[in-house]
């Protein structure tokens, strides 16, 4: 326990914030069948989303790595269509919109919205009213999905084949979302997602961004909460392709498992066609920074019993040498003298009236 202190003034402390980047690939591989049955697919009794993890989930080594779901909004053109699960497909829609996307003037959650302008929303037939809904594991994501770096791959066919045909892809990506992020969700930054095909070409189609004769906005992903929202009309002939995707041997298309199939099969059915998902994660380091100055004259004592034998000081071996002592802890201490924390260094520092030090001891949180 110190008997001397030293007032730590405001001048001799920072703080600081670092972002850490993690490099997240997750291959379709993974999500499509890598295990037996898909041991590594977890489905509830609800039917409401379905869970993916990279090992069978029943095993202890098991990590979750994404949900799942479907929403089907009211205003949607083919809501009235909805044979199956109608007012889950409602009420996961809803959720997600109150969510992300907040509300409108009127009290109401705001649909979502390929540009995520929001503007004239009554009439806007910019909406995004049927999406897949893809929320990662805070494991992954950690604080935040790094801006400019998510992109997922879909293997797209206008005939079915098994294992899907790779060759045929759809890739969403958030293109100058680091400068170009949105800012007016209740969670966050969000940014928009852009197709184009596995070369990077543009796919031509009537859901471009305004102004933008190649950017075609797909879906949207939330950095913060770790969300992504795909419009399931992505894979339907409606706004992107020429053909929409069939997605079983029976030739069921996109719009016959939103309309007629549960949300656990729309799932298995969209995870078939992922190829790839690949984003950075970053982690934020808060730090506060302590520069802890010591002057020529001060601790070169040590308050250690062992420093003295018979009232002389062990380190000296004449009585006109300088006194000298060894740092080897620093200690940081509140108002009332309770040490707080406790930085130890590398090797015991020489410390004499001929030398000052300034130790910088960092704090993270």
């Amino acid at each position: 326990m110190a008997s001397i202190y030293k007032t730590i003034s405001r001048d001799d402390v920072a703080s600081v914030k670092t972002k850490l980047h993690e490099a997240i690939p997750v291959t379709g591989s993974i999500v499509s069948g890598t295990y037996t049955s898909d041991s590594n697919i977890k489905n509830y009794g609800h039917q409401m989303f379905q869970s993916v993890y990279d090992y069978p989930y029943l095993s202890s080594s098991a990590n979750h790595l994404f949900d799942i779901s479907l929403g089907v909004a009211s205003t949607s053109s083919i809501y009235s269509n909805v044979t199956n699960q109608q007012q889950k497909k409602l009420n996961i829609y809803t959720q997600m919109a109150q969510l992300l996307a907040g509300y409108n003037s009127s009290g109401s959650a705001r649909p979502f919205d390929r540009d995520g302008l929001y503007a004239s929303e009554i009439t806007r037939t910019n909406n995004i009213t049927e999406a897949a809904f893809v929320n990662f594991s805070r494991l992954l994501t950690k604080d935040e999905i790094q801006k400019g770096t998510f992109s997922m791959e879909f293997m797209v066919s206008s005939g079915y084949t098994s294992p899907r045909n790779s060759t045929v892809r759809l890739k969403l990506f958030d293109s100058g979302a680091l400068d170009n992020y949105k800012v007016n969700s209740p969670v966050g930054e969000y940014g928009l997602l852009y197709v184009t095909n596995s070369a990077g070409a543009p796919v031509n189609g009537t859901a471009k961004q305004a102004g933008s004769a190649t950017a075609i906005a797909a879906g949207l992903v939330f950095y913060q909460a770790g969300i992504a929202v795909v419009d399931a009309a992505l894979f339907t002939s409606l706004y992107y392709l020429s053909s929409s995707v069939v997605l079983d041997s029976t030739g069921k298309t996109s719009i016959d498992y939103i309309t007629g199939s549960t949300i656990q099969s729309y799932a298995d059915a969209f995870r078939s066609m992922i190829y790839n998902v690949s984003f950075n994660n970053t982690t934020e380091l808060n730090s506060t920074i302590y520069f802890c100055r010591v002057g020529h004259n001060e601790f070169n004592y040590s308050s250690n019993p062992t420093y003295l034998s018979s009232s002389k000081i062990v380190v000296k071996e004449n009585a006109t040498d300088t006194p000298v002592s060894y740092f080897t802890t620093v200690g940081l201490y509140s108002a009332d003298n309770e040490l707080l924390a406790v930085a130890k260094l590398s090797e015991p520092l020489k410390k004499d009236p001929t030398q000052n030090y300034t130790l910088r001891v960092r704090l993270d949180y």
